[in-house]
Protein backbone atom coordinates (compact mmCIF):
# COMPACT_ATOMS: atom_id res chain seq x y z
CA UNK A 1 0.00 0.00 0.00
CA UNK A 2 1.46 3.40 -0.84
CA UNK A 3 1.89 6.21 1.36
CA UNK A 4 -1.24 7.81 0.34
CA UNK A 5 -3.07 4.87 -0.15
CA UNK A 6 -2.38 4.17 3.72
CA UNK A 7 -2.97 8.03 4.36
CA UNK A 8 -6.46 7.89 2.61
CA UNK A 9 -7.54 4.91 4.42
CA UNK A 10 -8.41 6.44 7.72
CA UNK A 11 -12.42 6.91 8.11
CA UNK A 12 -13.65 9.85 7.43
CA UNK A 13 -11.70 12.53 4.69
CA UNK A 14 -8.11 13.26 5.57
CA UNK A 15 -8.89 16.75 4.57
CA UNK A 16 -12.28 17.27 4.98
CA UNK A 17 -14.92 17.65 2.20
CA UNK A 18 -15.08 21.57 1.71
CA UNK A 19 -12.82 23.16 -1.27
CA UNK A 20 -9.62 25.02 -0.72
CA UNK A 21 -10.38 28.66 -0.10
CA UNK A 22 -8.34 30.19 -2.53
CA UNK A 23 -10.18 27.61 -5.42
CA UNK A 24 -13.86 28.87 -4.04
CA UNK A 25 -12.28 32.88 -4.05
CA UNK A 26 -11.22 32.23 -7.62
CA UNK A 27 -13.04 29.66 -9.26
CA UNK A 28 -15.44 32.68 -10.68
CA UNK A 29 -12.20 33.31 -13.86
CA UNK A 30 -13.27 30.20 -14.79
CA UNK A 31 -15.56 29.88 -17.98
CA UNK A 32 -18.89 28.18 -17.44
CA UNK A 33 -18.78 24.82 -18.14
CA UNK A 34 -15.03 24.36 -18.33
CA UNK A 35 -12.94 21.12 -18.75
CA UNK A 36 -10.87 21.04 -15.38
CA UNK A 37 -8.21 18.71 -14.13
CA UNK A 38 -7.57 18.79 -10.66
CA UNK A 39 -4.23 16.58 -10.11
CA UNK A 40 -3.54 15.58 -6.90
CA UNK A 41 -7.28 15.59 -6.24
CA UNK A 42 -7.40 12.44 -3.08
CA UNK A 43 -10.25 12.46 -1.81
CA UNK A 44 -11.93 14.23 -4.06
CA UNK A 45 -12.75 17.28 -1.83
CA UNK A 46 -12.09 20.13 -4.90
CA UNK A 47 -12.89 18.03 -7.89
CA UNK A 48 -16.18 17.46 -6.45
CA UNK A 49 -16.88 20.78 -5.70
CA UNK A 50 -15.78 22.07 -8.92
CA UNK A 51 -18.39 19.29 -10.29
CA UNK A 52 -21.09 21.39 -8.71
CA UNK A 53 -20.33 24.36 -10.14
CA UNK A 54 -21.54 22.82 -13.76
CA UNK A 55 -17.52 22.28 -15.16
CA UNK A 56 -16.30 18.94 -16.31
CA UNK A 57 -13.73 17.61 -13.96
CA UNK A 58 -10.89 15.00 -14.24
CA UNK A 59 -9.43 14.09 -10.67
CA UNK A 60 -6.05 12.51 -11.17
CA UNK A 61 -4.27 10.84 -8.40
CA UNK A 62 -1.77 8.20 -7.74
CA UNK A 63 -3.81 7.19 -4.85
CA UNK A 64 -6.58 4.43 -5.96
CA UNK A 65 -8.11 4.57 -2.01
CA UNK A 66 -8.43 8.63 -2.74
CA UNK A 67 -9.89 8.26 -6.26
CA UNK A 68 -12.92 5.94 -4.54
CA UNK A 69 -13.51 7.87 -2.14
CA UNK A 70 -13.74 10.90 -4.57
CA UNK A 71 -16.51 8.87 -6.67
CA UNK A 72 -18.28 8.22 -3.21
CA UNK A 73 -18.82 11.97 -2.72
CA UNK A 74 -19.39 12.52 -5.75
CA UNK A 75 -21.82 10.20 -5.76
CA UNK A 76 -23.00 11.93 -2.47
CA UNK A 77 -23.73 14.68 -3.85
CA UNK A 78 -25.29 13.87 -7.49
CA UNK A 79 -22.31 14.85 -10.00
CA UNK A 80 -20.07 13.55 -12.24
CA UNK A 81 -16.32 12.97 -11.49
CA UNK A 82 -14.05 11.66 -14.28
CA UNK A 83 -11.23 9.73 -12.14
CA UNK A 84 -7.99 9.02 -13.54
CA UNK A 85 -5.13 6.32 -11.92
CA UNK A 86 -1.62 8.04 -12.55
CA UNK A 87 1.92 9.03 -10.79
CA UNK A 88 2.98 12.64 -11.89
CA UNK A 89 6.46 12.04 -12.59
CA UNK A 90 5.76 10.88 -16.17
CA UNK A 91 1.59 11.01 -16.34
CA UNK A 92 1.23 13.47 -19.39
CA UNK A 93 -2.29 14.65 -20.40
CA UNK A 94 -3.34 15.61 -23.60
CA UNK A 95 -2.14 19.26 -24.90
CA UNK A 96 -4.62 21.58 -24.99
CA UNK A 97 -7.33 19.92 -23.52
CA UNK A 98 -7.85 21.88 -20.69
CA UNK A 99 -9.69 25.08 -19.78
CA UNK A 100 -8.08 25.20 -16.29
CA UNK A 101 -5.50 23.73 -13.98
CA UNK A 102 -6.14 23.27 -10.27
CA UNK A 103 -3.01 22.08 -7.70
CA UNK A 104 -3.89 22.19 -4.67
CA UNK A 105 -1.12 21.36 -1.83
CA UNK A 106 0.10 18.97 -4.51
CA UNK A 107 3.87 18.94 -3.75
CA UNK A 108 6.81 17.00 -5.81
CA UNK A 109 10.57 16.41 -5.19
CA UNK A 110 12.38 18.87 -7.45
CA UNK A 111 13.20 16.09 -9.62
CA UNK A 112 9.69 15.33 -10.77
CA UNK A 113 7.97 18.84 -10.14
CA UNK A 114 9.27 21.21 -13.26
CA UNK A 115 8.41 18.33 -15.67
CA UNK A 116 5.29 18.26 -14.43
CA UNK A 117 4.64 21.75 -13.82
CA UNK A 118 5.42 21.72 -17.62
CA UNK A 119 3.48 18.90 -19.22
CA UNK A 120 0.35 20.27 -16.52
CA UNK A 121 0.72 23.90 -17.84
CA UNK A 122 0.65 22.73 -21.93
CA UNK A 123 -2.45 20.68 -21.37
CA UNK A 124 -4.25 23.82 -21.29
CA UNK A 125 -6.17 25.36 -24.00
CA UNK A 126 -5.42 28.88 -24.94
CA UNK A 127 -6.93 31.38 -22.09
CA UNK A 128 -6.85 28.62 -19.76
CA UNK A 129 -5.90 29.14 -16.33
CA UNK A 130 -3.75 27.35 -13.70
CA UNK A 131 -4.36 28.03 -10.43
CA UNK A 132 -2.26 26.78 -7.75
CA UNK A 133 -1.66 27.04 -3.65
CA UNK A 134 1.67 25.36 -1.85
CA UNK A 135 2.95 25.67 1.17
CA UNK A 136 6.12 28.27 1.54
CA UNK A 137 9.22 27.25 3.04
CA UNK A 138 7.99 29.23 6.01
CA UNK A 139 5.70 26.61 6.41
CA UNK A 140 8.55 25.02 8.35
CA UNK A 141 7.64 27.05 11.78
CA UNK A 142 3.72 26.07 11.49
CA UNK A 143 2.20 22.61 12.33
CA UNK A 144 -0.78 22.48 10.32
CA UNK A 145 0.65 20.42 7.21
CA UNK A 146 2.69 19.88 4.78
CA UNK A 147 6.10 18.05 3.94
CA UNK A 148 9.30 18.91 6.16
CA UNK A 149 11.62 18.89 2.92
CA UNK A 150 12.50 22.43 2.11
CA UNK A 151 12.95 21.13 -1.72
CA UNK A 152 9.13 20.27 -1.61
CA UNK A 153 7.86 23.97 -0.78
CA UNK A 154 7.20 27.18 -3.08
CA UNK A 155 8.32 30.50 -3.35
CA UNK A 156 6.70 32.73 -6.35
CA UNK A 157 9.86 32.95 -7.88
CA UNK A 158 10.02 29.18 -8.45
CA UNK A 159 7.08 29.16 -9.50
CA UNK A 160 7.68 31.56 -12.34
CA UNK A 161 10.87 29.34 -13.52
CA UNK A 162 8.99 26.49 -13.56
CA UNK A 163 5.85 27.43 -15.88
CA UNK A 164 8.24 30.62 -17.93
CA UNK A 165 7.15 30.80 -21.12
CA UNK A 166 4.12 28.67 -20.91
CA UNK A 167 1.76 30.97 -18.99
CA UNK A 168 1.57 34.47 -18.01
CA UNK A 169 1.43 35.27 -14.29
CA UNK A 170 -1.56 37.15 -13.19
CA UNK A 171 -1.14 36.73 -9.58
CA UNK A 172 1.46 35.59 -6.93
CA UNK A 173 0.82 35.97 -3.36
CA UNK A 174 2.66 34.51 -0.30
CA UNK A 175 1.36 35.06 3.45
CA UNK A 176 0.06 33.94 6.21
CA UNK A 177 -3.61 31.87 5.96
CA UNK A 178 -5.92 30.13 8.59
CA UNK A 179 -6.37 26.40 7.19
CA UNK A 180 -9.45 24.54 8.24
CA UNK A 181 -9.00 21.67 5.77
CA UNK A 182 -10.02 18.13 7.74
CA UNK A 183 -7.32 16.32 10.31
CA UNK A 184 -4.72 17.01 7.52
CA UNK A 185 -4.76 20.81 7.25
CA UNK A 186 -5.42 22.87 10.62
CA UNK A 187 -4.43 25.84 11.86
CA UNK A 188 -2.14 28.86 10.84
CA UNK A 189 -0.18 28.48 7.62
CA UNK A 190 2.45 30.07 5.58
CA UNK A 191 1.66 29.61 1.37
CA UNK A 192 2.05 30.63 -1.28
CA UNK A 193 -1.02 31.57 -4.09
CA UNK A 194 -0.31 31.31 -7.85
CA UNK A 195 -2.66 32.18 -10.81
CA UNK A 196 -1.32 31.69 -14.62
CA UNK A 197 -2.95 31.94 -17.72
CA UNK A 198 -2.09 30.67 -21.55
CA UNK A 199 -1.60 33.18 -24.01
CA UNK A 200 -4.92 33.45 -26.02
Amino acid sequence: MNFWDQNFSIGGYKYGTAPNTFLVEQQQRFQPGSDVLVPGDGEGRNGVWLAQQGHRVTAMDGSAVGLHKAQALATERGVALHTVLGDLADWTPEPFSFDAVVLVFVHLPPAVRVGSHRRLAAALRPGGWLLLEGFHPQQLQHRSGGPKDPAMLFTPELLRDDFAGLLEEKMAWEGEVALDEGPGHQGLAHTTRWLGRASD
